[in-house]
């Protein structure tokens, strides 16, 4: 009967909590000026005939904090490595030593700053998409109950649920795209 419906609310904060983690992990591939093992993330390289994670070839430092070093463990792809941070488009430029590739993460220039800005904010607005994706999908799920003899009383609680989980979602992007801005625009 109607009165057995329960709303996975689990499920659904689940895949909001996706949907941040996400947005945390672009966040962290944006460059702010300061070093950080998480920026090279995005960069693939192509490593034994697949395309593999920088992490996967060798060993990622943070040794000062603006400069990232990268330990190539096979000598034969120290030039692989090289190649993809330069193609990765995180304006980079490799410096080799032997088998330690040196990054060092120049300042950014005010029009950078502003763009790396927009980019978080497309980033934020994507995460708030997923957000919402997911609460039509809690909110289809309630009205497909209320179809099958939901009370309308129940039909408002549990929309007023989700709609509370929503609200307290996108106030989280919110606040990681307010301090993410902060970070990039400090100088």
């Amino acid at each position: 009967m109607s009165d057995d419906f329960e709303l996975d609310t689990d499920d659904l904060s689940r895949r909001m909590d996706g949907a941040m983690a996400n947005l945390r992990t672009e966040f962290a591939s944006l460059r702010t000026g300061r070093a950080s093992a998480s920026m090279l993330e995005p960069v693939m390289v192509d490593a034994y005939g697949s395309m593999t994670p920088i992490n996967q070839v060798g060993t990622v430092n943070v040794p000062e904090p603006r400069m990232v070093t990268i330990n190539v463990w096979d000598k034969g792809l120290v030039g692989k490595v090289e190649k993809a941070i330069r193609e990765s488009g995180l304006g980079i430029n490799p410096q080799l030593n032997g088998t330690i590739i040196m990054l060092p993460i120049p300042e950014l220039n005010e029009e950078r700053r502003r763009e790396l800005g927009k980019v978080a904010g497309g980033y934020a607005e994507n995460a708030r998409v997923a957000v919402r994706n997911v609460r039509r999908d809690g909110m289809d799920q309630i009205k497909k109950a209320k179809n099958d003899g939901m009370s309308e009383d129940d039909q408002k609680l549990w929309e007023a649920e989700v709609q509370e989980m929503t609200d307290a979602y996108i106030k989280k992007v919110d606040e990681a795209l307010e301090t993410k801005q902060e970070e990039i625009m400090q100088i």
